[in-house]
């Protein structure tokens, strides 16, 4: 069942983050890959190429956690399950530098199938925790 975002996470995504993504590998393992993320309403989106390893973990088992760092020392984890639609303007791409890069542009890649990924959040977690009773709203 999708939650809805709770404000803090909002707020800790809308600003300067880092955010870590993990996939199950087919054997169990964690893969774990660094990337731009954005907030679209109660989901979190972002962009990734056909064929990664990433990907496929995804396309295989849609289940991800999401890590996203804001500094100094706080976080939001959102663990959840994906869908995947194609991007073949690469439109996000274009977002994601955008926002992540001051406006560079991104690099060209003439053969890269871009999609969209968006996590829609089942569990959430903070650190610094919330008081008890948020807690418990937030992980409904």
């Amino acid at each position: 069942m999708q939650l809805a975002l709770p404000e803090r996470a909002r707020d800790l995504i809308d600003g300067p983050h880092t955010a870590i993504l993990a996939t199950p590998n087919r054997d169990g393992h964690p893969q774990s890959s660094v990337i731009f993320v954005k907030r679209s309403g109660d989901t979190v989106v972002f962009s990734t190429i056909r064929g990664r390893l990433k990907t496929r973990n995804m396309e295989r088992d849609p289940r991800v956690s999401l890590l996203v760092l804001a500094h100094p020392g706080r976080y939001v984890e959102i663990r959840g399950r994906v869908d995947i639609t194609d991007d073949p303007d690469k439109t996000l791409l274009g977002e994601m530098y955008e926002r992540h890069m001051n406006g560079a542009t991104p690099p060209p890649e003439p053969d890269a199938e871009r999609v969209i990924v968006r996590v829609h959040p089942e569990k959430v977690y903070f650190w610094p925790p919330l008081p008890a009773a948020a807690e418990r709203n937030a992980h409904a």
